[in-house]
């Protein structure tokens, strides 16, 4: 419990510390989002008086706190762009980030762990050089260039595929898939060459040790011993390179967002940057935070489960 509650602590004070640099960083950026809302041609008493109404004139710490209990109430402010709620534009483009991200978790797992586990019984054989060099080159590839490859070379040649916009899920789940799975693959092709990496790294590990020797000459079937104990006992370093390859992939939806024309939270950044708008992006830069900060949470408290002996320490 003590473990849980420190786990806990650490993530309340991450957050607090991220919304602090979060706020301060806005405040010293070059740009007057009173002056962006009303144009060039205001005067300075029209600037004055939307600054009152936004209470922009207050002292820093007012404005922090007040934003502070925003954050807490889900009150995030208006969008200058989009004159609506932050909170109402980061709910209608959550569920297209939330549905790449998902299924680009999907498509990591499912690859690269029979992958890196095929690769450590193959060892230094075929297979392995060849599963290992593929990788190696999958880890170097930017994921913009990587997703006009494949708009170019898939997308262009199926029809099935889509290569830019978004169908949702209640609409269609074969038109949402048809619009996901190229900037999935996009994200994922690197992901999968590092995780395949650490799979097969930490099954080496498991299989040199005593306890494996011992279970094989009790006459237990190879197919068990890989996945009843090597693998078990392997899931402490692989559950830190997913946790890290999950945060790498809310981020990484940024870009390739912008690359496919998905309206998600990484093209709804784009434009908030573009356009000044400071509160949006104040939104989204928090939203990225929880969710990072959320997934090492996770993380550590899995550790915990297929560790106890991590509880302890």
């Amino acid at each position: 419990m003590m473990y849980i509650l420190r786990r806990i602590i650490l993530l309340i004070t991450t957050i607090l510390l991220v919304s602090i640099i979060t706020f301060g960083v806005f405040q010293i950026l070059p740009g007057d989002p009173v002056r962006t809302m009303l144009g060039t041609e205001a005067d300075s008493t029209q600037i004055e008086n939307l600054r009152s109404e936004l209470g922009l004139d207050r002292p820093l710490y007012e404005q922090y706190v007040d934003w502070m209990k925003g954050l807490l109430t889900g009150q995030l402010g208006d969008s200058i762009r989009f004159s609506m709620p932050v909170k109402e534009l980061l709910f209608d483009r959550l569920p297209v980030t939330m549905s790449l991200a998902g299924l680009t978790l999907i498509i990591v797992l499912i690859i690269s762990l029979p992958l890196g586990m095929f690769a450590a019984r193959r060892q230094n054989k075929l297979s392995d050089v060849s599963l290992s060099t593929v990788t190696q080159i999958g880890m170097a590839v930017p994921s913009f260039w990587l997703g006009m490859m494949l708009i170019l070379y898939i997308g262009l040649q199926f029809s099935f595929f889509k290569i830019s916009g978004y169908i949702p899920w209640t609409q269609s789940v074969t038109g949402a898939l048809s619009t996901l799975i190229l900037p999935a693959l996009t994200i994922a092709i690197p992901q999968i060459a590092v995780n395949f990496r650490y799979v097969r790294t930490a099954i080496l590990e498991q299989v040199q040790l005593d306890y494996v020797r011992t279970i094989r000459s009790k006459g237990m079937s190879e197919q068990n011993v890989m996945y009843k104990h090597v693998l078990k006992n392997s899931m402490i370093p692989i559950l830190t390179v997913f946790g890290l390859i999950m945060a790498e992939v809310v981020a990484g939806t940024i870009i390739v967002e912008q690359v496919f024309s998905l309206p998600g939270i990484g093209q709804l950044l784009i434009t908030a940057i573009s356009n000044r708008d400071f509160p949006l992006v104040q939104g989204i830069v928090m939203y990225i935070t929880v969710a990072v900060v959320m997934i090492n949470f996770i993380v550590d408290v899995l550790y915990s489960v297929l560790d106890p002996r991590i509880r302890l320490r």
